[in-house]
Formats: C-alpha cells, sequence, structure tokens
C-alpha cells in the first residue's frame, strides 16, 4: 500500500469512526487487518443499544463515507436491524446488539479485543454461554 492509499485509509476510518460517535456507537473498535487477509485493511466495530440505533449507525457511516467521496461496494442488515455491514472496499465496518455482537464474537477471529460490555457486572445475556 503506497503512502497516500494508507491516508486515504485512515482518513476514511475517521470518517467512519466520527459517524459512529455522532449517533452515540459504543465500544468502537478499530482493527488492522491488512495482514490477515487482501479484501480489506481495516475493519470497525461497533455496538448500538437498540435495533433503530444499529440502522441509524450504518446509515450514518454509508452517508458519511458518500459524503467524503468514498465508494461504497455494498451494506447489508439494515432490515432485522441486529448486525449491519457497511463495506468500503479497504474498510469494512460492522454495527451490532450487544448481544449479537457477544454471540458472534468477531473481535477474536480477528484479533482484537472483545468488550466488556458492562464494566464490573455479568453480562444480561447468555447467548454464547453454556448454561
Amino acid at each position: 500500500m503506497t503512502e497516500q492509499e494508507l491516508q486515504d485509509l485512515e482518513r476514511m476510518v475517521a470518517v467512519a469512526v466520527n459517524a459512529l460517535e455522532d449517533i452515540k456507537g459504543k465500544d468502537i473498535l478499530v482493527l488492522d487487518t491488512s495482514d490477515k487477509t487482501p479484501l480489506f485493511a481495516r475493519m470497525i466495530i461497533a455496538s448500538g443499544d437498540s435495533t433503530r440505533q444499529v440502522k441509524a449507525l450504518a446509515n450514518n457511516v454509508a452517508v458519511d463515507l458518500k459524503a467524503a467521496g468514498f465508494e461504497l461496494l455494498s451494506s447489508e442488515g439494515e432490515n432485522s436491524g441486529e448486525w449491519a455491514l457497511v463495506d468500503a472496499g479497504d474498510l469494512v465496518v460492522h454495527v451490532m446488539l450487544p448481544a449479537v455482537r457477544d454471540f458472534y464474537d468477531i473481535e477474536a477471529l480477528w484479533g482484537g479485543e472483545k468488550p466488556s460490555f458492562h464494566a464490573g457486572a455479568s453480562k444480561p445475556w447468555h447467548a454464547a454461554d453454556s448454561q
């Protein structure tokens, strides 16, 4: 990746993170995936408190990336709002409900740290736990 491509990627990440923060996205995590796959260089994972917020977060990311001049390849999951994905080529953004994020644990798959959704408290759900 050239210096210019790297600068463009970092600007793309900044736009996406700002878009998530504008709609009060939680537990925003940026992962460098460039050494794990040639398909994309960065992944952002964030949580929303409701299906409505997940949809709004993903939509805001898509709108802000387009407004900044970046091309979107696709987006998925806007109908259910449990897990939405925005694919901008070198950047993939996942926005999920906390229980869905906990269940799929994609941070672990891509080398990130799983967030603590309720610091010091046990999880209010048991989606991925054996009972």
